[in-house]
């Protein structure tokens, strides 16, 4: 039972990650594309991550480029649901 909700934690994360790069990224308005490629990743990856049902897999390292990427704080790619706009 431990595991279902770590499980199910690492979803809700990667998923909420997932949307703030891509609100973010809206936000700057770049396309996937544009972003993938000041990252230095595949537009796929890009795509693949935003998607909802992609599978999603970064590296601290490669949100701390998306971070630089678009602009924010590191921390901004964790928010739950909007909070802290500050």
């Amino acid at each position: 039972m431990g595991s279902d909700i770590m499980n199910m934690y690492e979803i809700n994360i990667y998923e909420q990650i997932s949307a703030n790069i891509k609100k973010y990224r809206k936000i700057l308005g770049i396309t996937q594309a544009e972003l993938a490629e000041r990252v230095g990743v595949s537009h796929e990856f890009i795509r693949r991550n935003e998607s909802k049902r992609g599978i999603k897999s970064f590296s601290v390292d490669t949100l701390w480029k998306i971070a630089l990427a678009l602009d924010i704080e590191p921390g901004k790619l964790f928010e739950i649901d909007g909070e802290n706009e500050k």
